[in-house]
């Protein structure tokens, strides 16, 4: 007799992106060689002052429990992060560190949904976003953003999506899947809409803030509209930046109330985060940010040529994204179209099957984020490999008739 599982549960889909990664990791393990797009974390290795950093804490014996909202030192780490490049004041209770983004994300609903409570999700959205959402209690409202409005929410969608029940906002910026970033203006009028609802809050994913390209700057809707405060928690982390994805360091900024419902959760599920991961973050915040901006100029790079490959394959539509390391490429070209052993593609998932089948490269479907047809493809990956894969992809659409 096995054990019967939770409603919430059973209801659970499992992450698309690692999906997808188990199933590349299973064709590579039976022989395929298999060129992976769609890795959603950085490639390139941690810099090694925050490696360093790391070991010499574990060689002091940096190795036992801290607090169960982070170290001192890391708060204060991360506050000064917020004073110098985001303009905001953030004290040591307004302030979380968890593992990693993810969990902080997890926690906050956690805190702060009951049933039947609405989060406005604009879509395209992070595949884990209304998954969550619904753990937790909650009611996801997928609220769609096209193109034609560069993948953003405008204030007049989001004004008609506000009910009573409305809680929460989730913005992400620079977006996984699109790279979408928005205007200090633009955050402004949506926060003029939600001074008029406020019973909901903002949670802002800013994850990718500093993978950002051409000049551009990811802005933050509090500092767009200080108003807000109170209303608004910030969520970040090392993950992506630093390329720290395996350190699971994350952290959150809010209303010290929030932030001390999120530590006694926090305090009765995983204790504490990683002790020696928490010095090398401090590293990390406090240290030269040279490597950062190395890193930032290499995926540009990188950008640049999976972009001009991709737009130069007929039936294949992208926008150059603005941040983060993903194309989000428009493949209503290709459905309809028939592959070489008699299949007609009827969506993007089937687009995404095509290409890992025929030509041996993997992508995420845009379903899974949202919004169809597209695709997700991920340039954290080598230049030599950007070229490989795109090429695939091109003989790929080539052979559909």
């Amino acid at each position: 007799m096995s054990i019967p599982l939770s409603d919430r549960v059973t209801l659970l889909k499992p992450s698309a992106s690692i999906a997808a990664k188990a199933i590349v990791n299973e064709l590579r393990a039976q022989g395929r060689k298999i060129i992976d797009f769609t890795i959603g974390e950085p490639d390139l290795d941690t810099p090694p002052a925050i490696v360093d950093a790391a070991i010499a804490a574990l060689r002091a014996g940096d190795t036992h429990y801290t607090a169960s909202n982070g170290t001192a030192e890391l708060r204060a780490a991360i506050a000064a992060k917020f004073r110098r490049e985001n303009g905001l004041v953030f004290g040591p209770d307004e302030i979380v560190v968890g593992l990693g983004a993810k969990q902080l994300i997890f926690e906050t609903f956690a805190a702060t949904l009951n049933d039947g409570d609405e989060v406005i999700v604009p879509a395209p959205f992070w595949v884990s976003y209304p998954d969550i959402v619904r753990l937790n209690g909650g009611t996801p409202v997928i609220l769609p953003c096209p193109a034609e409005t560069g993948f953003k929410l405008t204030p007049a969608a989001l004004a008609a999506a506000i009910t009573p029940r409305t809680r929460w906002l989730i913005l992400c910026a620079p977006s996984n899947p699109t790279g979408a970033i928005y205007s200090t203006a633009e955050l402004a009028a949506l926060a003029a809409v939600l001074l008029d609802h406020p019973q909901v809050a903002v949670l802002t994913d800013d994850i990718y803030e500093h993978l950002v390209y051409d000049g551009a700057r990811a802005d933050t809707i509090l500092r767009a509209d200080p108003r807000l405060a109170g209303r608004v928690v910030l969520i970040n982390g090392m993950s992506k930046a630093y390329a720290m994805t395996g350190w699971r360091i994350g952290y959150a900024a809010g209303p010290a109330p929030l932030m001390a419902a999120i530590t006694k959760l926090i305090g009765q599920s995983t204790t504490c985060p990683c002790s020696f991961a928490q010095t090398a973050a401090v590293a990390a915040l406090n240290g030269d940010q040279q490597p950062v901006r190395d890193m930032v100029a290499i995926y540009q790079r990188r950008r640049d040529l999976m972009h001009a490959r991709l737009s130069a394959i007929p039936g294949l539509r992208c926008d150059l994204p603005a941040g983060a390391f993903y194309i989000y490429p428009d493949v209503s070209a290709l459905i309809g179209r028939t592959t070489p052993d008699g299949s007609v593609l009827q969506d993007d998932r089937d687009v995404a099957l095509y290409f890992l089948r025929a030509a041996g490269v993997a992508v995420m479907d845009g379903a899974s984020y949202g919004m169809s047809p597209y695709l997700r493809l991920s340039f954290a990956t080598a230049e030599p490999t950007i070229d490989e894969g795109c090429a695939l992809i091109a003989q790929a659409c080539a052979a559909l008739s």
